[in-house]
């Protein structure tokens, strides 16, 4: 096996077609070890073995730099820059190499964390600047799927790696996908493209200024070699446009692209996986109800950003709802800027998006959407501690980000029940935006009869009353807050719970009343506590003599977390919280 003693792309310098070729099919089958066995980024790292084998050939990493967008093609780059055993190893070898490109893991060939998408060329563009203005050499290369093409950063980085003139390599990774199917205008010319063998009169790359290269099999290692090999050293912004299969090599990834983008453990002989029991989950929850709703009302629309399944958008249901759903790929600016017209024309929007990702667009949801006050509704999906936990896809910083905007109300519900009756009275109301943070602990439900009407100003639900300490538990973790005051009742004190349900201000009324009977006020979010919901209150009750202990997650960069460590390392577990009630209150 020749990948098991390759340390380095150097190590494949000297090899022949006929032994390159064997690199990339041990590599391929390195990958789907891994991700049969750990899980992982399936589609997007198959199709792109053979041009990784061929990039590392032609160029000279480290002193050449690659980029890569998102970093959902960057396995077979690990494979040949001395990471194999995260990819034949066990289980626990495979633990220690991220999913993601990351220079904490290899600081000499990883040249920047990266999980978000569009960022690959305006971060090869400051390279393509160090090297321009420090006099040297070496060759900069940006790796962009056609699906990262839609988002408004690789536009950016387009222009600007055109305005600067020098030599910047961008290989565009078309395989015709994005996570689901590709949306934008671009594509029809990226079909085009495809379609003429690059040479069809409308060319978007060379518009922009681009020298431009075409391969129509972008999985012929000895015809990758061959491209690269004529751009390499190149003195000028080069498109390399390659046209690859997204799943090459396992049939099943071939057949499902999109349910084989991403995936959990699988038999690699069939790509069967173990049969887990059904359960309910939020995302299927919401995209039957919708299409439910959407019989009944015409101008409700799903809306989702190059992540349909966030919202439970399947294939089947996206061509069921039609035109009332609509994706505008891996755009979240567009998404916010859109959602906000259509609230504008009389739409009732409804925008899912994955906690981790509404971060790329905090502008449009303060400028565009918040300042204009139009009513659409934002559906904050993974929110917490126990979603993704890569340093890249953190899920933590949402509500410190949402509530920092004026004019945004965000709710947070602690049930089923009480999310969809959130959801319908958003959907109805015309007054602002609303975001609801969809619990992420679980689908718990409630025989309590749900309001249908909820106030723009912060009301409190009050579950029980007591004295002395209460527990302010907002949302995922309502649940702990009902252990807490479950073990609180076993060490003699009978707290109070609360369900906040409004993240964004503050009740005064109901903060007021406790300071009759109540000493401590215990606040719980599943979420970044600096700058959160509980400081809020913290600040609140700040001239008075409430004491207030605010439980949440310490801002940092956590990457691979465990969630019971991180919750414990944060005093957060139940046993914990009741811990420190006692010593503040004894």
């Amino acid at each position: 096996m020749y990948i098991e003693k390759i340390k380095s792309p150097a190590d494949i310098k000297s090899l022949d077609i006929t032994q390159l070729t064997i690199v990339a099919d041990e590599t391929r089958k390195a990958v789907l070890n891994r991700v049969s066995k750990h899980g992982g980024h399936v589609g997007p790292n198959l199709g792109f073995v053979e041009a990784t084998v061929a990039l590392h050939y032609v160029f000279n990493a480290p002193e050449d730099k690659f980029v890569f967008d998102v970093s959902h093609q960057c396995y077979p780059h690990k494979v040949l820059t001395g990471r194999a055993s995260g990819f034949l190893g066990n289980v626990d070898d495979m633990n220690a190499i991220s999913g993601y490109s990351s220079p904490a893991e290899s600081p000499v060939y990883d040249n920047f964390e990266v999980g978000h998408t569009s960022t690959s060329v305006s971060l090869a563009t400051g390279l393509q600047k160090a090297r321009d203005i420090k006099g040297t050499k070496e060759n900069i290369i940006a790796i962009i799927g056609d699906g990262s093409l839609s988002g408004g950063e690789a536009f950016e980085g387009l222009d600007e790696a055109s305005e600067l003139g020098t030599g910047i390599i961008i290989v565009v990774n078309d395989n015709e996908m994005s996570i689901a199917e590709n949306h934008g205008g671009i594509y029809k010319n990226l079909r085009a493209l495809r379609e003429s063998n690059g040479q069809c009169e409308h060319n978007w790359f060379k518009a922009w200024g681009f020298d431009y290269y075409y391969e129509e099999e972008g999985n012929n290692l000895e015809k990758l070699i061959a491209i690269f090999k004529k751009v390499k050293d190149t003195t000028v912004p080069t498109v390399v446009h390659i046209h690859t299969e997204k799943g090459h090599g396992f049939q099943p990834a071939i057949d499902e692209k999109e349910q084989w983008h991403w995936g959990a453990p699988f038999n690699v002989e069939d790509g069967s996986r173990p049969e887990g029991e059904a359960s309910e989950s939020y995302d299927g929850l919401f995209s039957d109800w919708m299409l439910a709703e959407m019989k009944k009302d015409p101008t409700l629309i799903a809306v989702t950003a190059g992540t349909p399944t966030a919202a439970g958008f399947t294939k089947e249901k996206r061509d069921l709802a039609g035109k009332q759903h609509i994706d505008m790929g891996i755009a979240e600016e567009q998404a916010v800027a859109m959602i906000s017209g259509m609230a504008k024309g009389g739409l009732h929007p409804v925008w899912t998006v994955y906690s981790t990702f509404i971060q790329r667009t905090y502008d449009q949801i303060a400028q565009d959407l918040c300042i204009n006050s139009n009513p659409a509704v934002i559906n904050v999906t993974w929110g917490g501690s126990g979603t993704m936990n890569d340093i890249t896809h953190i899920c933590l910083f949402d509500i410190p980000m949402l509530i920092s905007i004026p004019n945004l109300l965000y709710l947070a519900p602690t049930t089923c029940e009480e999310y969809f009756s959130m959801m319908k009275w958003a959907i109805k109301q015309d007054k602002m935006p609303v975001a609801i943070r969809v619990p992420s602990n679980g689908v718990n439900h409630t025989n309590e009869v749900q309001q249908e009407e909820y106030s723009f100003s912060a009301q409190y639900k009050i579950a029980k009353h007591g004295s002395k300490v209460a527990i302010i538990a907002a949302g995922s973790f309502y649940q702990k807050g009902e252990n807490v005051v479950r073990l609180l009742a076993e060490k003699g004190i009978d707290a109070t719970l609360i369900n906040p349900r409004y993240l964004s201000s503050v009740d005064a009324t109901t903060l007021d009343a406790l300071q009759k009977d109540h000493q401590l006020v215990v606040t719980l979010e599943d979420g970044c506590k600096d700058g959160g919901f509980g400081e809020r209150i913290a600040s609140y009750y700040g001239t008075t003599d409430m004491k207030v202990l605010v439980g949440g997650i310490k801002k940092d960069l956590y990457d691979r977390f465990d969630q019971h460590q991180l919750l414990s390392d944060n005093r957060l577990l139940d046993e914990q919280i009741v811990e420190d009630i006692l010593t503040i209150v004894k």
